[in-house]
């Protein structure tokens, strides 16, 4: 039984932001000066699995890493957007490309540049240790912080909803 109180056997696609939410919030800095960002394996699982199940997928981050765009298009992510200083416009081009309405779409975001994207969807969601302002524009708050199981809460959820988590054998392999 899910925690989210939404209809999840809605939800077509996944948009996250990534420090903060697919990362912790303190990330370590190589002597160059790029964040070196830490990531979840169980997120990770997640995130595959959503996408060989059919689930559009995409990063919204103002970070301009190209470690990012490695791991997450790793993963079988398509749509990855780096250095995105304003994601409303982003999001809602993707939304409008894939065909997928509002309601299809959960957004996880965990501080201010996040907010206006969360309102653009049907099911915005914050993790645990989100700034304030992010999850009172959420309607559905993770128990995990951000970089530790965020992505995957929300994820299996939305599988386990429609019958698609641990179903067949593409569960059990990456």
């Amino acid at each position: 039984m899910s925690k989210i109180d939404y209809d999840l056997t809605l939800i077509k696609a996944f948009a996250c932001d990534v420090d903060g939410v697919l990362s912790p919030s303190v990330i370590p800095m190589h002597i160059s000066g790029e964040p070196l960002r830490m990531v979840n394996i169980k997120d990770g699982y997640a995130i595959q699995l959503a996408v060989k199940r059919g689930f559009r997928f995409s990063i919204i981050t103002g970070g301009r890493s190209e470690g990012v765009r490695t791991r997450f298009a790793g993963l079988g992510v398509e749509d990855i957007f780096l250095g995105t200083a304003h994601k409303v416009p982003v999001l809602k081009e993707w939304m409008q490309r894939h065909g997928l309405s509002p309601e299809q779409v959960a957004y996880l975001g965990d501080d201010i540049p996040d907010i206006e994207a969360m309102r653009c969807v049907g099911l915005p969601v914050a993790p645990a240790d989100a700034a304030p302002e992010a999850k009172e524009a959420a309607r559905y708050i993770s128990p995990c912080n951000g970089g530790y199981g965020c992505g995957r809460d929300v994820i299996e959820q939305v599988l386990k909803a429609q019958g698609l988590w641990m179903n067949d054998s593409h569960a059990f392999g990456w």
